[in-house]
Order: C-alpha cells, then structure tokens, then sequence
C-alpha cells in the first residue's frame, strides 16, 4: 500500500467507514470498521493526518487518535456538505471528508481537551435550567393571571 497521506472518517453508531489517497491523490484505502477496531487500526499505521465532521463524539475519537500520533482535523457538516457526491451514503460522506480537508479555505474546528467539554456541558446544562425555570414560572403567572 503506497503511503496514505490523508484520512476521511465517516462516524455512526456502529460502523466507521474510512477513505484515504496517497500523495497523487489516488484513492489506496476503503475500509469498514467496528468502534472496537478503530484504534487498533489506526495504532499500526504511520502518523496521519485524518479529517471528521465534528459531531457528538468526534471530540473524544480526536483525543484519542491524536494519542496514536495522528493528526486529527475536525470540520463543520455544512462546509463539507458541498464535497460530498450525489447519493448520500457512509463511503461517499467518507470521500467528501477526504477531499475537503484537502481545500485551502477549509476552515476545521479546534479539538478540545476533556476539561474545556466538560466545562461547555455544564453551561449548557446550567442554561437549559435557567430556560426551564424561566419557562415556569411564566406559565405559573398565567394560570394565576386567570384566576385574578
């Protein structure tokens, strides 16, 4: 296998598709894999450079890949979107990731560390509380207000 110089990681629940080119731009890897094989895979090749839509969990599998030596870029869905061919699939999106984090304007999300996700999480719950109470106790003053 020619050296792979660029990795584009679709995620979901179960299985993760990857699609890598070499240094012509010549597709050389396409494979399928369970969450449990990702990092064994990755651990035995060369340092690369991967990109991912960042989501949900691309945080953590940004950590963890960056931990194998792996440089991990992470991209908004909607700038991607536009790189990925008719017929949405798993293998296409893969491909789309691939080609867009080869763009020079491409703009990638930084990864953060596991304390700067916690410390977003909690304001976000700590928001959606204050929402939830704002929220009742509006409708506590309306349900008083018909009652004079």
């Amino acid at each position: 296998m020619n050296q792979i110089i660029r990795i584009g990681i679709d995620t979901s629940k179960y299985i993760f598709v990857l699609h890598g080119v070499d240094a012509a731009e010549q597709v050389v890897l396409r494979k399928k894999l369970s969450r449990k094989q990702v990092l064994e895979f990755f651990a035995k090749l060369p340092p690369t450079v991967i990109g991912m839509e960042a989501c949900g969990a691309s945080q953590h599998w940004a950590r963890q890949l960056s931990k194998l030596g792996h440089e991990v870029k992470l991209m908004a869905p909607q700038l991607v979107k536009p790189y990925v061919m008719r017929n949405k699939n798993d293998g296409r999106d893969a491909e789309g990731l691939c080609e867009a984090m080869s763009r020079p304007s491409m703009r990638f999300v930084p990864v953060k560390t596991a304390e700067q996700q916690a410390a977003l999480m909690l304001m976000g719950v700590r928001d959606g509380l204050i929402v939830r109470r704002t929220q009742l106790t509006n409708t506590i003053r309306g349900h008083a207000a018909e009652y004079g």
